[in-house]
């Protein structure tokens, strides 16, 4: 029993005739009349009554004929999940994003994409930098946004954006009046640092540009989540140093853009090998929002 078989069948159902129901499959009604007959002898019943000016279907063809609509149903279901599988359409991508992306480029990323591939689950997991390239090694997620440089024989990894830095002051702070700070203008201040564990890569960049600025930050608290962190600088126990996307309004808190601080860069990392069409359609967006072309893998010394 093939496919066509239960198509025919249920021409014929529909039209109880079998000139009309052949019209309708452009095909001739003997052939038809073949296919039917074949059927019933494989089911060892008949499906339909037939003389010359009537066709009426069989109890047991009205039987067949609910189950027959169910199976096509879900036949052309199938077929169309595929299709939408094959065109990146429908499915279901486990992101990483950290610290720094999590309040830039990603949720540009995710209006875009979402406005065009609705039918797509995103599981959205926070984790810092070498986190996310330990859980892309482990295919635990599928795409991620680490801070560069990435450095992994098994990871290709793309730039998407350069996020300046600033510094979170206390709203009575010397320098709160100031429109812009460099780092060499915090090295008497109190820290309040993210936490190494929380984001050790870009925990590493904000300790690289104080020393390139001349000073080790003399850290009084540190935390793990931002909302602690500018709660502690609103409480004017110490400044800290945020991505540009992170310096939001927060009671008690200026921001100021630092002069001589390097931008952090944040990529989109993924699976050398990965032929996921999904995957690429998800890095399609992320090209266009980015407005940017593929770029060549980002080779580093140190992983991030």
């Amino acid at each position: 029993m093939e496919l066509r078989h239960l198509r025919y069948f249920v021409a014929v159902a529909d039209e109880l005739h079998f000139g009309r129901a052949a019209e309708k499959l452009h095909i001739s009604q003997p052939p038809l009349s073949q296919q039917i007959q074949d059927l019933e002898r494989e089911l060892g019943v008949a499906l339909f009554h037939r003389t010359r000016h009537f066709v009426a279907l069989t109890e047991a063809g009205r039987a067949f004929l609910e189950e027959v609509r169910r199976i096509l149903q879900d036949t052309d279901h199938a077929a169309e999940t595929a299709r939408k599988v094959g065109h990146g359409e429908v499915g279901r991508l486990s992101v990483g994003f950290g610290l720094a992306s999590a309040a830039g480029v990603m949720g540009k990323i995710l209006n875009a994409f979402f406005s065009r591939h609705a039918n797509v689950a995103l599981d959205l997991q926070t984790l810092h930098s070498r986190a996310q390239i330990e859980a892309l090694v482990n295919r635990r997620i599928d795409v991620a946004f680490p801070i560069l440089p990435v450095s992994h024989r098994d990871i290709t990894a793309e730039a998407v954006a350069a996020e300046p830095l600033v510094a979170a002051l206390p709203a009575t702070h010397p320098l709160a009046s100031a429109g812009r700070v460099r780092l060499a203008d915090l090295r008497s201040h109190p820290f309040v640092r993210v936490s190494p564990e929380a984001a050790p890569t870009f925990h590493d960049h904000v300790l690289a540009a104080c020393a390139e600025a001349g000073f080790a930050p003399a850290v009084a608290h540190e935390a793990g989540h931002v909302l602690t962190i500018l709660g502690l600088v609103g409480a004017g126990l110490g400044v800290a140093i945020l991505p540009s996307s992170l310096g939001k309004s927060a009671e008690g808190v200026v921001f100021r853009p630092l002069t001589d601080a390097p931008p952090i860069q944040i990529g989109v990392a993924y699976r050398r090998h990965e032929t996921s069409t999904l995957l690429l359609s998800f890095l399609h967006v992320v090209r266009e929002v980015s407005r940017k072309k593929p770029a060549r893998p980002l080779r580093a010394t140190a992983s991030a």
